[in-house]
């Protein structure tokens, strides 16, 4: 048995920043079932949406983003994601992660694109592999924490509670069970401090632009453990993926509607406009289903992205 002050379950880029703040209290182990790298993160294409420039505020950020919500965000987590944002990228920054620039008078500022639902220009990118660069400056300062150990291939299997074992006294977890996969044995990990940082679902819908890994183990433990489990309903479609009959589909990034990129039926037409006045920047659900409807309406195998 292998015990640690904090067990991290998943190496995205929640796991990994809770990880490097964690190490600096105790010992930690990240656990992932495949290589440090393989995680939903590194496939995010488009950049992180931050307040950076004077012409934006903190107001429009949170304005836009209760209105994509739809009216079912928590004010206040948006509040605070959005005032904190500025101080992430500044830690990211001085992890060596550098965002794309560009020359403007004289001085180099933020290349800071756009995506749908954003009234501002605020999302800092690095090329079109924005989450591959985060992912990769993450694992890079986490192999040199020397209270920090990275189980790759270690597949966590389910949640040890005192409730499981028989105890008797108040319920509460105490490690985790994890399968490695090279060996197949299943190994406990002792841990009072357990981080689920799993990601979602995606995969198990037949067409999707999740990878593999997105199976949403950690919600099915934690679900089996008794934690409270919310917002399940919430599944989100990334509207635009290539569809090509004899090639595998990919996600296509927001950021090129950003640019000006316009979505069309089989008649080449502006269909968005039908649906939002956004048109094409529309936040996503609104988009993905109003490309859904617009190929159920013709008939169409697809729309077309101009």
């Amino acid at each position: 048995m292998k015990e640690y002050d904090f067990a991290v379950i998943g190496s995205g880029i929640a796991g990994l920043s809770f990880a490097l703040k964690a190490a600096k209290h105790g010992s930690v182990a990240v656990i992932t079932k495949r290589k440090g790298a393989d995680t939903n993160t590194a496939w995010a294409q488009g950049g992180i949406a931050c307040v950076t420039s004077d012409e934006d505020s903190f107001g429009l950020h949170v304005r836009d983003t209760l209105e994509a919500g739809a009216g079912l965000c928590d004010e206040a987590v948006v509040r605070m994601i959005v005032t904190e944002g500025p101080e992430r990228i500044r830690e990211l920054a001085e992890l060596g992660l550098q965002f794309d620039e560009r020359e403007i008078g004289g001085h180099r500022e933020l290349d800071l694109g756009k995506e749908g639902g954003h009234s501002k220009r605020r999302v800092l990118h690095v090329q079109d592999v924005t989450g591959r660069q985060i992912e990769e400056t993450l694992l890079r300062e986490l192999v040199r924490q020397s209270h920090v150990q990275l189980l790759e291939n270690h597949m966590a299997v389910d949640l040890i509670t005192a409730a499981k074992l028989g105890f008797a006294a108040e319920d509460r977890c105490l490690g985790v069970y994890v399968l490695d996969e090279k060996t197949g044995e299943v190994e406990t990990i002792r841990s009072d401090r357990i981080v689920l940082a799993t990601g979602g679902c995606g995969k198990v819908y037949l067409y999707t632009t999740n990878p593999d890994v997105a199976t949403g183990d950690g919600v099915a433990m934690a679900w089996r453990a008794g934690v409270e489990i919310a917002n399940m309903e919430f599944i989100q479609f990334h509207p635009t993926c290539l569809f090509h009959p004899e090639a595998k589909s990919f996600l296509i990034s927001e950021a090129v509607r950003g640019e000006g990129g316009i979505l069309r039926n089989n008649r080449g037409e502006d269909f968005m406009k039908r649906y939002d006045p956004r048109g094409s920047l529309a936040p996503r659900d609104i988009v993905a289903r109003a490309i859904d409807a617009e190929i159920k309406r013709s008939g169409a195998k697809c729309v077309f992205l101009d």
